[in-house]
Parts: structure tokens; sequence; C-alpha cells
């Protein structure tokens, strides 16, 4: 039974933690709607105008318009290939798999830096630089070996008495994939979604080197050169990066549950 020094213990901590993480985002917040180009909290004077000038002087619209392209089309190629990748390896089985599987979990391990120059001058060869496809196609290409370890893990965590009963019934390899095991696995799914979005959103390294021309940049890498321009007017810069963030946040927020569910059904031992 908890005594209640550690019921009383337990409560301080989380209140200790809680304030720790919500004060840099409070304080991140008001400093944004500040009329003080130093940051400097004025309650009297709430100076909405921060957002506008950061929308508009660091052509956020069209920058985060890119964006939601390049990410959108990354996240829904890394989350179908991961499913069927995961399916196969989990529960298909693939010849070879022993060989295959660490290769590709090779993906994971090697650093962005190491390839990006090798990287650069292939797509240059083949006239993908400075294109949103190029883009896509390496985001997809750094995000397929996490998704497929995630989601092999996730099947095989999954009931077989489930498939097994399935395959009685008499479906088959897809309709048993597409019906029933991945409404099963959906938290999973919907988790590896959320930190696809986050990880391609927030990318700037490979927006910055393959997206040379400014009408084609993404919200990160127009964000910075924003922030180069305004370095001495941190209001300004801290609502740049509030509105670059939001999209992350407000899908964190939607599927917070699922996000939970997810990595908690994803914290198995294989």
């Amino acid at each position: 039974m908890i005594s209640r020094f550690e019921r009383v213990s337990n409560y301080v901590i989380v209140i200790a933690l809680t304030v720790g993480v919500l004060f840099p985002v409070a304080w991140f917040v008001l400093t944004s709607l500040s009329p003080n180009t130093s940051g400097a909290l004025d309650f009297s004077n709430i100076a909405w105008s921060n957002f506008t000038a950061a929308w508009h002087d660091g052509n956020l619209a069209h920058s985060m318009y890119a964006s939601l392209v390049i990410t959108v089309s990354a996240v829904a190629g890394q989350t179908v290939l991961a499913i069927l990748s995961g399916y196969a390896f989990g529960i298909l089985g693939v010849v070879g798999e022993r060989f295959l599987f660490p290769v590709i979990l090779l993906g994971m391990m090697v650093s962005t830096e190491v390839i990006v120059i090798p990287l650069y001058y292939e797509f240059q060869r083949i006239g993908l630089t400075n294109s949103w496809l190029g883009l896509v196609i390496i985001q997809l290409g750094m995000g397929v070996p996490f998704g497929t370890y995630w989601m092999r893990a996730t099947f095989r965590a999954l009931p077989r008495s489930v498939m097994d009963s399935a395959a009685v019934d008499g479906a088959g390899v897809w309709s048993t994939l597409w019906r029933i095991l991945v409404p099963m696995a959906r938290p999973a799914v919907l988790t590896l979604v959320l930190l696809s979005f986050m990880w391609t959103w927030n990318d700037f390294f490979l927006s910055l080197i393959f997206l040379g021309d400014p009408d084609k940049q993404t919200a990160t890498v127009a964000l910075g050169a924003f922030q180069g321009r305004h370095v001495l007017q941190v209001n300004l810069m801290a609502a740049g990066s509030l509105i670059v963030s939001l999209p992350v946040v407000a899908l964190y927020l939607f599927f917070q549950r699922e996000f939970i569910s997810g990595v908690m059904a994803g914290a198995v031992k294989e």
C-alpha cells in the first residue's frame, strides 16, 4: 500500500516536472506577444501584430505550403511502405529476412551528414535538386527503415489467432492486412504518422541543401532566413517560430490519445 508520504512525493514530482515543461512554452508564447523587441513581457500591451509581421515578412504562407506538400507526400509514402514491409517481415516471412532486415535497419544507423554530399551530386545529375519531388524521395528513404521496424514489431505483437481465424474464413493476404490488422494497429499507425510528420516538417538540413531556390524553400528554411534578418527582434523570432510549429502541435493535440496508446503498444519485446 502506498503511504501518504509517497503519494505526496509523487504529486510534488509531477507538479515540478509539469512546471518545468510548461514554463518555457509559456515564456515562448508570451514573448511572441510582447511589443518590445527584447521580448520583455508587457501584459498591458499585447502585440498581435507580431504574427502578421512574421507571416508577411518571412513569406511563411508560401514556405508552409511547400512544407505541407512535401510532408504530406512523404508521410503518406512512408506509412504505406512501412505497413507493407512490416507486414512482409513480421507476418508473411521474407526469403532472406535474416539478411534483408538488418540491411534495411542500416538506414536508421547511417548519419545524414555522411550521405548528403554523394546524394546531392547524384540528384543534381538526374535533375532532382531544387525539386520538391527530390526531397520527398529522400525523406521516403530516410523514414521507411524506422517505419518498417515499428510496424514489424506492431504486427508481431497482435494475436496470431486473429489471423488464423481470418484465414479460416477465407480472407486473403490483402484482406487480412487492410481489413483486420491495420484497424487493430490503428494507434501504432497514427503514432508512426505523427512521428514521421514531425521529423519531416522539422527538417532543416536536407531542405537547406537540396532546395536552393527561395521560391521552393520549406518553412524551417524560410524561418531561419527570417530570424537571420531579425536577430535583434526576439518577439518577431518567437512569433515566427510559433507559427511554424503550430501544425505539429495541432496534430499532436488531435491524436494525443492514439499517440500514447501507440507508444505503449510499441514498447514490446519480440
